[in-house]
């Protein structure tokens, strides 16, 4: 057990002119309030809050960070609150506790919901302070080094909790050490046969190297002695249990085949005498193709910088060699707490560093998103980048997750590059806007003013950027389209009580009935409108007197409508449990015959029929209330369906006319088609052709596709 002055003697070390008069009140103060409680190992519930403390003193922390350690579990376990903590110890440390306590009550349950919420409440705790998820960071790790004395099924919670979210947030902070031994705890916990059983082979490989290793670190000394390269540390490491794990069961190798299970780590003075050492040891042994990554030119988006490289000796033994300066070496370990840099006990606005960008990215984009299942599913994203790195054309380095297309390269240059996006080249080609990005892809984004984002980019797009951006366009358009139906339908409701529209809906009477109706502005009030939300007739009540609105003649409304509809064919959909409905397709999405559907009851409008697939269904745009049962009805005829479609093309000769005798060959029909060229780079073709249902358009989509110089086939709104 160790003891608080063994605590005041580390942080002294690091930090002379420590407030040690500071963390001995908060010591004092921890063990009165924690008095005669005991852990469930049986040892002094104090224990816990000094061994807080220790593992941010060896983080090198500030006093009010370790102070904060040692009281942040009086507000949770006793009966001091935190206005008792800022009034003795100030207003920073009562801040991280108080942030600390908050974080602890979260409950991460399988609802997406609720977690998405606590997941909120922790990102909105930690870009507030960062200091709050570092104590956090430092509770749990201590937790998990004790989590043999709890009951077996809290045991495996925290543990899984632990590895889903505490270590990748280590992980994005830059933590490695922390996150290193955070997954090890609980693998161990989570899965001890494997954990035991791969732990006896590791150490059974680890001894019969143990003698190699040695010899070859000191021939990477000698040689890095014999070319004056300045070496601080040369030291040797086995894998990690848990990353051996992953590496085992994500390729199916067996142990023998895993080439970085022995790496040895160079610690140099400078960036220059890392690249030294790295052209020493590729002269000394011969380096694995395809195994030399440079994370100081590139480095990972958690800010983590060293070279690394795989060679094999001259007995054949494989093994991975680190290269890194100092200051790299302490970043690696610490991560943020290395860069330690706030202002008033905050995030400071002009932190630059990778940790600080995430932080602040992430604050930005937990306000923007509402659906609790895209933010759970974006924040895996964010805590588990497989990192591709791709180029500018001018050289700059862009960092992105696996599978990121040239969409994502364009919204991480700038918003107005990826909403103005038309094509894109790499490495010189140009390629659908749905390629997956490749490491050392250079990438040339194609623009064109005025352009605008299909929202068929969000079945490609991957990262959160990119994905918030489109839609906050695409719902920006949808409000305006929108804006202009709600008037509309106003208009035509005025009308219909045969009352003057002009005169009636005048800026200053839209004003009125807006506030009236407890919308701030007209806009708002019309959107409601035209998205169904607000009846029409409900803001007509609202700018004429009732005695005004008389209900016309049911002959001459809606029913004769109905009726018309109903006598041209309509859309060949049924309405479970109502036979006289007008039925329309919904433009957005214009649904064909065999995809899955859903009803929205509109206002004045009958039922509107959108794909399942439909964004404007998926982002809640119409209320859960509204929706109606519909499904296709298959007696008779098969329908015909005008389906729009945009087409990217390179532009050559004779192309459209291949187009439309592919499109000939499948017995299809080309209502139209509109050709249009830019700067003679890049075509675009429009055309709608006639669809009998969704087979028949994916035979269409794969033809197109195949077509030489076709570059990318998407389905347009109707």
């Amino acid at each position: 057990m160790i003891r608080f002055e063994d605590l005041l003697e580390k942080v002294r070390k690091y930090n002379p002119d420590a407030d040690v008069e500071l963390l001995r009140r908060a010591y004092v103060f921890s063990a009165l309030e924690h008095r005669g409680q005991v852990r469930h190992s049986g040892e002094p519930y104090l224990v816990h809050p000094l061994e807080v403390a220790t593992i941010l003193a060896d983080l090198k922390m500030d006093p009010v960070t370790i102070a904060a350690g040692l009281l942040h579990d009086v507000v949770e376990d006793t009966l001091t609150t935190t206005e008792r903590l800022e009034a003795v110890f100030g207003a920073e440390v009562a801040h991280i506790v108080e942030g600390v306590t908050k974080i602890s009550a979260i409950t991460f349950s399988s609802s997406e919901e609720r977690q998405a919420e606590n997941f909120r409440k922790m990102l909105l705790a930690m870009v507030d302070d960062i200091r709050v998820i570092l104590v956090k960071l430092a509770d749990r790790l201590h937790n998990m080094r004790t989590l043999l004395f709890l009951p077996e099924d809290r045991r495996l919670h925290i543990a899984q909790e632990t590895l889903d979210i505490y270590a990748p947030i280590a992980n994005r902070l830059g933590m490695s050490k922390l996150k290193n031994e955070l997954e090890e705890l609980a693998f161990r916990h989570l899965e001890p046969e494997a954990y035991d059983a791969l732990r006896d082979r590791v150490e059974k490989r680890r001894k019969a190297s143990e003698g190699v290793v040695e010899e070859l670190r000191r021939t990477i000394v000698a040689k890095l002695e014999e070319a004056q390269v300045p070496v601080v540390e040369v030291s040797g490491r086995t894998k990690r249990l848990y990353s051996i794990h992953l590496k085992l069961r994500r390729q199916k190798i067996d142990l023998d085949r895993v080439y970085d299970f022995v790496a040895l780590r160079v610690v140099t003075r400078s960036v220059k005498d890392c690249y030294a050492a790295l052209g020493i040891i590729h002269q000394t042994w011969s380096p694995v193709p395809g195994r030399i990554k440079d994370f100081i030119a590139m480095p990972r988006p958690n800010g983590y910088q060293s070279l690394h490289t795989s060679v094999i000796s001259d007995n054949g033994f494989p093994f991975e060699v680190q290269i890194r300066t100092e200051e790299m070496h302490l970043h690696a370990e610490q991560g943020i707490a290395a860069h330690w840099k706030y202002k008033e006990g905050r995030v400071g606005a002009a932190s630059d560093e990778p940790y600080f960008v995430w932080l602040r990215q992430l604050l930005e984009w937990q306000q923007e998103v509402r659906d609790p299942q895209e933010f759970i599913q974006n924040l895996k994203i964010d805590l588990y980048p497989e990192e591709v790195y791709t180029f500018t054309p001018k050289g700059q380095v862009k960092p992105l997750p696996r599978g990121a297309t040239p969409v994502d390269f364009a919204y991480s240059i700038h918003t107005d590059v990826g909403n103005q996006c038309v094509g894109a080249r790499v490495n010189g080609r140009m390629v659908p806007l749905r390629t997956p990005l490749k490491n050392g892809d250079i990438v040339e984004i194609v623009t064109q003013a005025k352009h605008r984002p299909s929202r068929d980019w969000l079945n490609f797009a991957v990262t959160n950027r990119a994905r918030n951006k489109i839609k906050h366009y695409l719902e920006g358009e949808e409000k305006a389209r929108a804006v202009e139906l709600g008037r509309r339908v106003l208009e035509k409701e005025v009308r219909r009580f045969d009352l003057n529209a002009k005169a009636l809906l005048d800026e200053a009477a839209l004003e009125k009935a807006a506030a009236a109706s407890g919308v701030q502005k007209v806009d708002d009030m019309l959107a409601a409108v035209g998205f169904g939300r607000l009846q029409a007739r409900q803001v007509l009540d609202k700018l004429v007197p009732a005695e005004q609105l008389q209900e016309p003649s049911p002959s001459t409304g809606v029913v004769s409508a109905v009726r018309r509809a109903l006598s041209r064919g309509g859309d060949r959909i049924k309405v479970r449990g109502a036979d006289d409905v007008l039925v329309v397709r919904a433009r957005c999405c214009n649904p064909i015959q065999g995809e899955k559907i859903v009803g929205y009851i509109t206002r004045g409008k009958g039922v509107s029929v959108h794909s399942a697939a439909c964004p404007n269904v998926a982002n809640l745009l119409y209320a859960s209330d509204r929706r109606i049962d519909v499904e296709w009805d298959l007696g008779g005829e098969p329908g015909r369906y005008g389906v729009d479609l945009k087409l990217t093309v390179e532009d050559r000769k004779g192309l459209l006319a291949e187009i439309s005798a592919k499109i000939a060959d499948i017995n299809t029909n080309i209502i139209s088609v509109e050709a249009r060229s830019e700067d003679g780079r890049l075509d675009h073709i429009a055309m709608t052709v006639e669809i009998h249902d969704v087979k028949h358009l994916q035979k269409v989509l794969k033809s197109l596709r195949r077509v030489n110089g076709v570059l990318d086939v998407e389905r347009a709104a109707g």
